[in-house]
């Protein structure tokens, strides 16, 4: 599924489209404005990620968390991946979910949303995007 976002195939919300990775909004989000976070090739798991693409991976997960937090006026973020266990797609991604003090999440349970339509997910992904530092 995610490398057909990357190879255009599948239809998504981009964030960011940038050499070291690609960002979209996860489809069934945490809380509105979560984003997906993946590297441009097919990797499963952290432990395949090379060590030469390790700074400009996370840095891209670092800027996005910046991101959500100023595009969307969030009171910080929750970034988090899985390996394996719990991995619902085989390839590597990172999660950047918006918080807000009070918001509900605790611990690891992870309660999901829908956006009400294709345009209130767009003007999420504008959002974030108009807020990614350079």
């Amino acid at each position: 599924m995610f490398c057909g976002i990357l190879a255009g195939e599948v239809p998504a919300f981009l964030v960011a489209d940038e050499a070291d990775g690609v960002a979209f909004l996860d489809t069934r989000p945490v809380f509105k404005g979560h984003v997906l976070v993946v590297p441009r090739t097919h990797l499963i798991t952290l432990n395949d990620l090379p060590a030469e693409a390790l700074a400009g991976y996370f840095g891209l997960v670092q800027r996005l968390a910046r991101a959500v937090e100023t595009g969307l006026g969030a009171g910080g973020t929750f970034v988090a991946m899985n390996n394996k266990v719990s991995q619902s797609v085989p390839h590597l991604h990172t999660h950047v979910v918006p918080r807000t003090k009070g918001d509900g999440l605790r611990g690891f349970f992870w309660p999901r949303t829908r956006y009400t339509d294709d345009a209130e997910a767009e003007g999420f992904a504008r959002r974030v995007a108009a807020a990614l530092p350079a």
